[in-house]
């Protein structure tokens, strides 16, 4: 699994679900297309309810932060864990 980070991109993707706002952080190799596979793959999982607006590789910050484990949560999406603890 660790090499795979070390020839990865981590992809911002952010889309709308219902019409709200959701986002996903994406480990992918380099050279993959990830505009596409990111609206295939909602397209598969959600059909009509979502829509792709913005894949973009993740700032440094960002890719550390996930890296990390220390991204923002969506509180509110039933599917996402409870926000994290702040840390000591």
């Amino acid at each position: 699994m660790a090499e795979f980070f070390r020839n990865c991109t981590i992809w911002v993707v952010d889309y709308l679900y219902d019409g709200r706002p959701r986002r996903w952080f994406r480990a992918f190799a380099a050279d993959a297309p990830v505009p596409t596979l990111m609206a295939d793959e909602l397209r598969e999982l959600y059909a009509e309810r979502a829509r792709l607006v913005e894949v973009r590789p993740a700032t440094e910050q960002e890719e550390r932060d996930y890296l990390h484990d220390e991204q923002p949560r969506n509180a509110y999406c039933p599917l996402s864990r409870a926000p994290a603890p702040p840390r000591s």
